[in-house]
């Protein structure tokens, strides 16, 4: 094939090494290997010095490797040249070998494994460049020979990891016409130097650290194109006014800033750019303000609006009907009220609606959507709509995606769904559905990837309208009324029945007919009427990551085969009667982030082994069980350890001193997320599953999910613990909840206790500590709640900000005194006991009590016993009495 010119292998399935004759197609013009290539690339191709386009593009995880590049200086023709993807890492020459190509005038190295030159002071002369590619090459610097550049009509140098300020030589580049900085680290206000580039069409500098305003310098850039400021949270105050004159505008993207303006005002400075073709607005995630006037319909042209989380407020002017080129329009996250329909519902090219989240209200009818015929994404959760429409109304669009969350749809189960055959995700949660489920549903969502119909009150048993399992990707029926057995499944890659009535036993849905391996990720059936043991045959489901059994009547013991599951990162049993020792089939599971066998009747020890498999885990919780023996050391093996509920159990011996490395319960590495999350992969698509958990903090038992990434807590309570509470404890100056109660603790409160600076709740009651409490208690500002009743404490209350407010019940059962107790410290230094009301019991340092018993039993004895001294026929009586009944008593034995 040696009179070949043309050769294109890309994207074609091949894969493989580039064969050394390829260099024998001396004709070639144009060769494209990209993405399909490995290896080393052979130095043959250099024979190609006819070639004026040549792609190597490659991938990760084989990048193609260029040990050196002086072939390339053979290709004198060569116009084009991407390498993107390859490892250069040996090549040191690549930059003078390139820029001595006198016909070079594109060149992308995007994702290049390239040697840093740390001497920037050569002179290059790339005499033809027109376009350079370095994104995402990780430079740590912006390379000076770039200024020299002068012919350069487009540079991307983004996805870098670039410090400081943006540099001024890029001024030197006058007919730049594209300049991508986007997601570097450039920390510097926007440089008047950039303004000066007034051939520019394209700028993007999305992702930074920018600060400052944005100057009214900007109306210098008139040939702009498209603006992108996007995710620079430090850049503030207003638009310019300038950037009304630049005529050429079709995009604005100014997501993420805190640009804090009348949102009228900043459509007002835009009126004239948008007026001569703007396109895309994007002001969302702002700190815009003021409401929406008929203004709005003057924007004939624009096809993108996105005023998301701002706090725009209002009811949606009627002018919005007069914007026929709208596509996309989000409003989600604000505070506009009213009923948006009336104003939106003659928008017939509008394709993707979201406003969810704000604060509308009202009836909508037949009418409101009938002009709607284009949409495919509905969004429209968070307000309070009604529909009304009548049984035999279809909508007229065909939708992809809708979420009608908190819409009132029932009572009846909404039948014009049945006309929308293209659905991949539905939300009716919380529609006030009063019926079952029709068995046309399951027909037209067989090829969703999401259906959400929980916190309804959907009856009846799913199987008598089921003619096949539920294929759907994530099924979501919880908080309903459903009952029955449970329902079969294929390909669910998520399913949340909880909060339910199923019953009966999980045997047929678990084990029975799943010969091949179900995909199933997350299984949720908590708060059913579930019952009898639950079923050996978890081996059939071997990408389960999430198991909630919790709240049923499961007996016997924990099924082995869920140790099979290698990705399990929770399992949630509580609240069930399973019995047996702690199941250790769970050492195998050593990715597990929450455990919660609480509320059962397991027995035995807790396996030595626990701190050393589960090295991930966040949340263990053994509450309210029959665990006895000592708590393992290596328990503080969990450095990632959060919440730790041990409470109520038979567990003894001492507190172990190490829990001063649960390194997660410090403020060093305390979470900053509010959640708990895992990974779930669905249909090979990673999402991520908040977990929650009941825990007893502050006295009562409450359900944590949204800032369960924030609590720590430690809960040992209701125990036979003994020894002293270890001092190193108080290293965990990031815990927030600690109860030690219930035990046999003896000692004093360790003197350290101030340094646990993030404690909102200390219970130590119900022990045998003595001695004072430390007075660096006082410095727990934060302290909502703290019990040390019942005690053998004696001395003052220290006195704080936070001491004197807790009830005086809370310090009872002591030797106490001071505030919050009305009973004075004496002024000689002894105190005062004082009752279960915190009174007083004596005023003069004389126990009345213990004297009236003293001096009543040394009368009541010498009453009795005194006589018997006296008189030797009273002796005589008294023994022959003792005789007879010790003889009776004998008898009846």
């Amino acid at each position: 094939m040696t009179s070949l010119t043309h050769l294109d292998l890309s994207n074609t399935g091949f894969y493989g090494k580039i064969p050394s004759q390829i260099g024998n197609l001396s004709n070639l013009v144009y060769l494209n290997l990209g993405g399909v290539a490995n290896g080393t690339i052979p130095s043959h191709i250099g024979n190609l010095s006819n070639l004026v386009y040549l792609n190597l593009r490659s991938y990760w995880p084989e990048p193609l490797l260029v040990e050196n590049v002086d072939w390339l200086s053979r290709l004198s023709k060569l116009e084009y040249l991407d390498l993107r993807g390859g490892n250069l890492s040996k090549a040191f020459n690549w930059l003078y070998t390139l820029q001595a190509l006198p016909s070079l005038t594109n060149l992308s190295l995007s994702y290049c494994t390239l040697p840093f030159l740390y001497s920037q002071s050569y002179a290059l002369n790339f005499s033809s460049l027109l376009t350079l590619d370095m994104s995402e090459v990780y430079y740590p610097f912006f390379p000076n020979w770039i200024f020299g550049l002068t012919k350069l009509i487009s540079l991307d140098f983004s996805s870098n990891i670039i410090k400081g300020p943006i540099p001024d030589g890029i001024q030197n580049l006058t007919l730049l016409q594209t300049l991508d900085l986007s997601y570097n680290s450039f920390s510097s206000s926007i440089p008047d130097s950039l303004y000066s580039l007034r051939q520019l069409k394209f700028l993007r500098l999305s992702g930074n650290y920018l600060n400052g305003s944005i100057s009214n310098a900007v109306g210098n850039l008139t040939s702009l194109i498209v603006l992108d400021l996007s995710s620079n949270g430090q850049l503030e105050g207003k638009i310019p006014t300038s950037l009304g004159n630049l005529y050429n505008l079709r995009e604005i993207l100014f997501s993420d800033l805190k640009l804090n303006q009348q949102v009228n005002e900043i459509l007002q400075i835009l009126a004239p750019c948008i007026a001569h073709g703007l396109t895309t607005l994007d002001v969302s995630n702002n700190q815009l303000s003021g409401n929406l006037t008929d203004q709005i319909g003057d924007f004939h042209n624009i096809v993108t609006l996105n005023f998301v989380d701002n706090a725009i407020g209002g009811s949606l002017p009627r002018s919005f009907g007069k914007l026929s080129s709208l596509k996309y329009l989000h409003l989600s996250k604000n505070q506009f009220t009213g009923n948006p329909f009336k104003s939106l519902r003659s928008l017939s090219n509008l394709l993707d609606l979201n406003i969810d989240g704000n604060h509308f209200q009202g009836v909508v009818k037949i009418r409101d959507l009938a002009s709607l015929t284009s949409l495919q994404t509905f969004y429209a959760s968070g307000g309070n709509f009604t529909l009304k429409v009548s049984p035999n109304w279809h909508l007229s669009s065909q939708l992809n995606e809708l979420d009608m969350r908190g819409w009132q749809l029932g009572p009846n189960f909404p039948s014009w769904i049945r006309s929308q055959n293209k659905l991949e995700h539905l939300e009716m949660s919380n529609a006030g559905i009063f019926d079952s489920i029709p068995s046309w549903f399951w027909k037209i969502t067989s090829h969703a990837d999401f259906v959400n119909l929980s916190h309804n009150h959907i009856h009846g048993d799913l199987g008598t309208t089921l003619r096949n399992p539920i294929s759907i990707g994530s099924v979501y029926l919880s908080t309903n009324h459903l009952s029955g057995k449970l329902p079969y499944i294929s390909n669910v890659g998520q399913l949340d029945l909880s909060s339910n009535s199923f019953s009966g036993s999980m045997h047929d849905f678990l084990c029975k007919n799943h010969d091949k391996q179900m995909r199933l990720s997350l299984l949720n059936l908590a708060s059913n009427n579930l019952s009898r043991e639950i079923p050996d045959c978890w081996m059939s489901w071997p990408f389960l990551t999430n198991v909630d059994l919790q709240s049923n009547h499961f007996v016997g013991n924990f099924p082995p085969s869920i140790g099979s599951l290698v990705d399990l990162q929770s399992i949630q049993i509580r609240n069930n009667s399973l019995s047996g020792i702690f199941p250790t089939s769970l050492k195998e599971n050593n990715k597990l982030i929450m455990l919660d066998l609480g509320e059962n009747n397991f027995s035995g020890t807790i396996p030595l082994w626990i701190g050393e498999k589960f090295k991930n885990m966040r949340v263990l919780r053994f509450r309210s069980n029959n665990f006895s023996g000592h708590i393992p050391n290596k328990i503080c093996g969990m450095s990632d350890l959060q919440v730790l509920d041990l409470a109520h159990n038979n567990l003894s011996g001492d507190i172990p001193s190490c829990l001063n490395h649960l390194n997660a319960m410090t403020l060093m590495n305390k979470s900053t997320s509010s959640f708990i999350y895992s990974d779930v992969n669905v249909t090979n698509v990673n999402r991520i599953v908040y977990l929650s958990v009941s825990l007893w903090l502050k006295g009562r038992e409450d359900e944590y999910k949204n800032f369960l990434g924030l609590v720590t807590s430690i809960d040992l309570s209701n125990n036979k613990l003994s020894g002293e509470i270890p001092r190193e404890i108080t290293d965990l100056n990031g815990l927030t909840f600690l109860n030690l109660s219930h035990n046999q603790l003896i000692g004093h409160i360790p003197q350290s206790i101030g340094n646990m600076r993030s404690l909102l709740s200390i219970d130590f009651s119900r022990n045998q500590l003595f001695g004072v409490i430390p007075p660096t208690i006082s410095n727990l500002s934060f302290l909502s709640m703290l019990d040390l009743s019942y005690n053998n404490l004696k001395g003052k209350i220290p006195t704080g900000t936070q001491l004197q407010t807790f009830d005086a019940s809370k310090f009872i059962g002591n030797c106490l005194c001071g505030p919050p107790l009305p009973v004075n410290c004496s002024s000689n230094g002894k105190v005062h006991n004082y009752d279960h009301k915190g009174k007083i019991s004596h005023r003069h340092g004389v126990n009345w009590l213990f004297v009236c018993m003293t001096f009543g039993f040394i009368v009541g004895f010498w009453i009795v016993v005194g006589p018997l001294f006296v008189c030797r026929s009273w002796r005589y009586a008294y023994f022959d009495i003792l005789d007879y009944v010790w003889f009776k008593l004998r008898s009846f034995c």
